[in-house]
């Protein structure tokens, strides 16, 4: 068996790890190794094939892979909607108690009740929203 076809079926084997595991670098390894097939077919010799697979396998992992995987990373998911609520600051306008009250959210009147049933937070504090159950803001007073 020529030493080709032992770096194509090693590209191949290393081809399928690449897809069961998704990482970047078997396929990379794997591109160098059908690289070093390449060379044997056309007549290199074993320092020749070799060569050709270290040189490939490190010009793949130490600058295609690096330059794909900040690529491919996803920006962090956007809230929207009520869930972008959560968290930001609200000024409360009417008393806020466990059963009502009244919060100015950015721009928005909000119904709101007090994330603790013990809190009474009264009128021009500033809170921030826990929780949105329907169109009611459960707030809790900042310290």
């Amino acid at each position: 068996m020529s030493a080709w076809v032992i770096w194509l079926i090693v590209a191949v084997v290393l081809g399928t790890a690449e897809i069961m595991t998704t990482t970047l670098a078997f396929g990379l390894v794997g591109v160098a190794a059908l690289l070093a097939a390449g060379a044997g077919f056309f007549g290199g010799d074993a320092a020749i094939q070799f060569g050709v697979f270290v040189v490939a396998s490190a010009l793949g992992l130490g600058v295609a892979r690096p330059f794909a995987l900040r690529h491919i990373r996803q920006p962090p998911m956007l809230r929207s909607g009520t869930a972008a609520l959560i968290g930001r600051p609200a000024v409360v306008l009417e008393e806020v108690g466990p059963h009502s009250g009244r919060v100015r959210i950015g721009g928005e009147v909000w119904s709101a009740r007090s994330y603790d049933d013990t809190t009474v937070i009264p009128a021009g504090k500033t809170v921030d929203v826990m929780h949105i159950e329907g169109a009611t803001a459960l707030v809790y007073p900042r310290e």
